[in-house]
């Protein structure tokens, strides 16, 4: 994992910074309270790395849902980890050898779009009811990764080939929603581009996954600089619970990426699937109400439905392009 020199000094550069920064604004006392931060990041940032959801899905429900965290300050505690594990990652995956960096060059284009929707939802959706988000957040989570792991993954691109002004509008809608999803749970973006790379634009897995990734790293930074800078919103306990998980998603998410370079663990993928299946019941079980079990029934079937379109499409193009492959071998 330590192959490349650019990736072994940002690792240990950051690594130095988390010693000067927890030395400064943090304490072992304070980690010995709050231990389970860093404890959830252990899935957490692997599944960042691994899947194309971020850290933020398992620490936003955590947080929000079993802890009785804020929303704001889940949101925040995602988008602030992330900036570390999923930029991790993404130096990592930029700097491997076999890394054709050309590949990603598109995202000089996505991520400006994608930042202008977590702008707006910064200003336009944080009124939004807290068991409405859950809801949504819950059932986003556990139909994408049934979807995920149900669907064949053959795409065969390796580039976001853009030819046509429909392309160009697919993209700037998915990105200026992932964006304001991202903005209510501090990830989310990442999961709606990486379905439009491998249905509309036919990509193979690991590539969709990791250019997702770093799309999310930039959204994480941007989110976190938001709060510090613009909303003046974060307290020296967000910045205490950052420190605590800080070291463990700057190894864990870049270990995610490595692990998918040489597996396919379908094992991973079905623990995902009852963690978030769980998840969804708990939220509808503990304290239940007729608003949130509507709500939650209306996302995970809506969800549902558009996820189901979406891989029926892609496995139509496959289908042609083995009928396509087959008519050039007859002929």
């Amino acid at each position: 994992m330590f192959k490349s020199k650019i990736f072994t000094t940002w690792y240990f550069s950051a690594l130095t910074l988390w010693v000067v920064l927890f030395s400064l604004f943090d304490s072992i006392l304070f980690f010995l309270g709050h231990w389970y931060y860093a404890a959830m990041m252990v899935g957490g940032a692997f599944v960042a790395g691994f899947t194309p959801e971020g850290g933020g899905a398992v620490a936003f429900p955590v947080l929000s849902v079993f802890l009785k965290v804020d929303r704001v300050l889940a949101r925040d505690f995602s988008m602030m980890i992330q900036s570390i594990g999923m930029t991790s990652a993404s130096v990592f995956i930029l700097t491997q050898a076999q890394t054709r960096v050309r590949d990603y060059r598109p995202l000089f284009g996505l991520v400006p779009v994608a930042l202008i929707g977590t702008t707006l939802g910064f200003l336009l959706l944080q009124k939004i009811p807290v068991y409405i988000i859950q809801a949504m957040f819950l059932s986003l989570s556990a139909t994408f990764v049934i979807a995920y792991y149900l669907s064949d993954h053959r795409g065969t691109q390796e580039t976001v080939n853009i030819e046509s002004r429909l392309d160009l509008f697919y993209l700037g809608l998915v990105l200026v929603l992932g964006g304001m999803i991202s903005s209510l749970f501090g990830t989310g973006a990442d999961v709606v581009l990486y379905l439009l790379l491998i249905t509309h634009f036919n990509m193979t897995a690991k590539k969709a996954t990791r250019i997702s990734i770093v799309l999310q790293a930039a959204i994480s930074l941007f989110g976190f600089s938001y709060r510090a800078f613009i909303d003046q919103g974060l307290t020296s306990y967000q910045i205490k619970t950052w420190l605590c998980a800080f070291p463990v998603v700057l190894f864990m998410a870049p270990f995610g990426v490595y692990v998918l370079s040489r597996l396919h663990v379908n094992w991973m993928l079905r623990a995902i699937i009852l963690l978030n299946l769980f998840q969804l019941a708990y939220f509808n079980l503990k304290e239940p109400s007729i608003p949130k079990l509507t709500a939650s029934l209306i996302f995970c079937g809506a969800l549902a439905v558009i996820f189901y379109f979406m891989l029926r499409r892609m496995a139509g193009k496959h289908r042609e392009a083995n009928q396509r492959f087959h008519a050039a071998e007859a002929s």
